[in-house]
């Protein structure tokens, strides 16, 4: 006869292993220009401080998310920020993402082709930051270094007296349902074009990417035979920014 005792413990054992077992990654630290595949390879975080070398660190626990656990940034609110870390998806310099649904002509951006969602913590105060997205065209479908065409940046919001590269275009101008300013101006070797909402937020839920690419072209910035190769999103900081914390990051290519 087996003991009660043991016997339950037998059963419980028995249990545990017909369960699918469960796993977690570990959590990591990303500083200077690390990158780190999360996701499942969907994403990839990247820390890019490439304007600073004061020490700036980001945690994350393998999902699509990250905060910014350490810095001491301090630039010029005059200049360029220190680092932008960030997530992306699709191809950055060669770089890509698995499975993402890129690259997709110009042409070939449709309502709901392309939406992302993300969600923030911004600590506001002293910091000197941006919350923002950065989607990248290039002439061809890929790009081993810098893309060639345009760089279009949507700012959710933003601490502190920066505003984006090149000159204000337009003011309160409405598109796809939300109010933003709009900036542009040429950069050595790309165009860039901002959208800034007019009323700061900490997540966007479904924003469909069509009628911003679809201004940016009535602009002349971006040209319809050009390629969408990637979509990034995160915070280009200029002084402090601890505790800045992507919760949520996505992006959903139509078909894909």
């Amino acid at each position: 006869m087996i003991p009660r005792g043991y016997a339950l413990a037998l059963a419980a054992a028995l249990l545990l292993g017909a369960l699918p077992a469960c796993s977690k990654t570990a959590p990591a630290t990303l500083c200077n220009s690390q990158t780190l595949s999360v996701s499942g390879g969907a994403y990839t975080l990247q820390n890019n401080e490439w304007g600073s070398t004061a020490p700036e660190c980001i945690t994350t626990d393998g999902s699509a998310s990250f905060t910014v656990a350490t810095s001491s940034i301090a630039n010029a609110t005059s200049g360029a920020p220190g680092g932008y870390p960030s997530l992306y998806k699709g191809c950055r310099w060669g770089a890509c993402t698995s499975g993402s649904g890129f690259p997709i002509q110009v042409s070939g951006i449709l309502a709901g082709t392309v939406t992302m969602s993300w969600r923030t913590t911004q600590p506001g105060d002293s910091n000197v930051y941006n919350v923002a997205c950065d989607i990248w065209f290039n002439k061809t479908p890929t790009a081993q270094g810098h893309p060639n065409g345009a760089e279009l940046m949507i700012w959710l919001n933003h601490s502190g007296p920066v505003h984006p590269a090149g000159h204000l275009i337009t003011s309160n101008v409405s598109i796809g349902g939300r109010s933003y300013d709009v900036w542009g101006g040429r950069m050595s070797g790309w165009k860039a074009i901002s959208y800034t909402m007019t009323s700061g937020t900490t997540s966007v839920s479904n924003l469909d990417l069509q009628p911003l690419v679809a201004d940016a072209v009535s602009r002349g910035f971006i040209e319809s035979s050009w390629y969408l190769i990637d979509v990034e999103a995160g915070f280009e900081i200029w002084q402090g920014g601890v505790g800045l914390a992507t919760k949520s990051f996505s992006v959903s290519v139509a078909g894909n």
